[in-house]
């Protein structure tokens, strides 16, 4: 095996500490930072872009402009309002992005092949399944099939993450061994503002994972005051 792994990339927590586990791991990653149209794309993309410079990663910085022409979400440029509360109200399936996963995984899986790499990685876990269908072990059991499938048996498709919560991913993170995640590099909030709002689900999701695990979330926030410790 090659031990080489191509990597979505967000810039949040989820995907740095994948990142950051196939580097700890002993793995060659390639990263693609996808720009899709969402309102935080833009803060996001910077803070990916920081981070695998931060790491030295070569990665690729892939434009979809297509998707805010056929992919209608709150999430995206010119939709609604994004919701406040928690993942599990209702009206966070407002930021579902249809299809959103399935189109990453064709490029990750065609770049995949191309570098005659092993592995396609998404940072998709457990306190995503409630809300958005492409997050949940059942595309994810399928996708690997579709993968295998179009590549000829070349590629796998892993979600290490995949049962667990935020929290767990960060103890993950804080536990690797031979590097440091850089988690005041992060972008979480989904809100097109410069600082994280504190406020939207993703946020929510965020410092609760800090507090669980007794550290300080060193991003700077909108509407919460003082760091997570």
């Amino acid at each position: 095996m090659h031990n080489i792994v191509v990597l979505a990339m967000s810039g949040g927590l989820d995907s740095t500490t994948l990142c950051g586990w196939y580097i700890d791991h002993g793995y060659k990653v390639y990263p693609i930072i996808f720009d899709y149209g969402s309102k935080h794309n833009k803060y996001e993309n910077q803070a990916a872009i920081k981070i695998c410079d931060f790491w030295r990663l070569d990665y690729k910085f892939i434009k979809l402009n297509f998707m805010k022409d056929i992919a209608k979400s709150n999430l995206m440029i010119g939709g609604g309002d994004i919701p406040e509360g928690h993942y599990k109200d209702a009206n966070m399936k407002m930021t579902v992005v249809p299809g959103r996963n399935l189109i990453f995984a064709s490029i990750l899986a065609s770049y995949a092949e191309s570098i005659k790499a092993d592995i396609i990685a998404l940072g998709v876990h457990a306190g995503d399944h409630f809300v958005y269908p492409d997050c949940r072990p059942k595309f994810i059991s399928v996708l690997k099939d579709v993968v295998k499938a179009s590549t000829d048996g070349k590629i796998n498709v892993e979600a290490r993450f995949l049962n667990i919560t935020k929290d767990q991913i960060l103890k993950e993170g804080l536990s690797l061994r031979h590097i440091m995640v850089p988690y005041f590099m992060t972008r979480t909030c989904y809100k097109d503002q410069e600082l994280s709002c504190g406020k939207c689900a993703a946020c929510a999701e965020r410092l609760e994972a800090f507090k669980i695990n007794k550290k300080a979330d060193l991003i700077n926030y909108k509407n919460y005051k003082g760091h997570t410790s």
